[in-house]
């Protein structure tokens, strides 16, 4: 798979008409990129979105960022993995995680305990699941979401490797020391465009309040050496600015190329829109004139 070395991961598809994600899907093939990522929490579901993503394209590769073990069995979860495999060969790339402990337990009603001994129980459960329909010429590919360094490992182990979320450039340097040359590490990166220091962090802050009330991204925080005074309070300016990179296109560029210095072999980046939900069409075509650098 060439997911190339800058993608986009985004939200904003599932927050607009499905004809106009389509249209815009299309669009951002045409501008260059080779991979979008979509997530799965509480909006689309992620396999028949990405179904319709796909057949509105030609090449584009899409990822999930990541499909929740906990929202279907491990036979479902490799059944949608082999049909749009099969559909759409080498444009499809699963992206499995644990998700986090109000989700699961608040949404979905199951418990969330162990997650890297559930995780490799369900990646064994997906690899023995029965599958009669017609298979994928092409191999079925997935990356684990991960983080820490136990969970990094498996991802090396059982898939092409990882897509962490939430993490600074010094995650990236740690995971692919973790992981090794050979496999793959995706990275995502939130990214404003705003020069305004003040303008720019209010956005940046008003997307990672969610994350910074889940443990699972503050713990990998924690071990990376950033305290509790930086967790408060929407986060320090200092963690702001290690976790979304705002300002000119050619410093956000220079942050894309920092993870690829660090490891990374490629980085998704998340462009938050001033207004959160609209779709961020012309940053997105900025941000595509800077691929041939990359």
């Amino acid at each position: 798979m060439n997911l190339g070395r800058m993608g986009l991961w985004t939200f904003q598809l599932d927050m607009q008409p499905m004809a106009r994600a389509r249209e815009a899907v299309a669009e951002i093939e045409s501008l260059g990129y080779k991979t979008v990522w979509i997530p799965e929490a509480v909006g689309r579901e992620p396999f028949a979105n990405s179904a319709l993503l796909l057949s509105a394209t030609e090449s584009l590769i899409i990822g999930t960022g990541i499909a929740s073990m906990h929202a279907r069995t491990a036979m479902t979860m490799q059944a949608g993995w082999k049909t749009l495999t099969e559909a759409f060969p080498d444009r499809f790339l699963l992206g499995i995680g644990t998700s986090h402990q109000p989700m699961v337990e608040g949404i979905h009603g199951h418990s969330y305990d162990k997650p890297y001994s559930t995780m490799v129980a369900y990646l064994d459960a997906m690899d023995r699941g029965m599958y009669f329909a017609a298979p994928p010429v092409a191999q079925p590919q997935r990356v684990l979401a991960a983080l820490g360094p136990k969970m990094l490992k498996l991802a090396a182990e059982r898939g092409l490797g990882a897509h962490p979320y939430f993490v600074p450039v010094e995650h990236t340097a740690l995971a692919r020391e973790t992981m090794g040359a050979g496999a793959l590490l995706a990275p995502e990166q939130m990214a404003v465009f705003e020069t305004d220091p003040d303008k720019a962090r209010a956005i940046a802050r008003g997307a990672m309040s969610t994350y910074l009330g889940l443990p699972n991204y503050t713990n990998n925080l924690r071990r990376l050496g950033w305290g509790d005074d930086d967790l408060l309070n929407g986060g320090s300016d200092k963690l702001v600015d290690a976790i979304v990179v705002w300002g000119s296109l050619e410093t956000i560029v220079a942050r894309v190329q920092a993870h690829l210095d660090a490891g990374a072999d490629h980085v998704c980046v998340q462009v938050l829109p001033s207004d959160g939900v609209g779709l961020p069409m012309a940053e997105w075509r900025e941000l595509a004139s800077a691929l041939p650098s990359l």
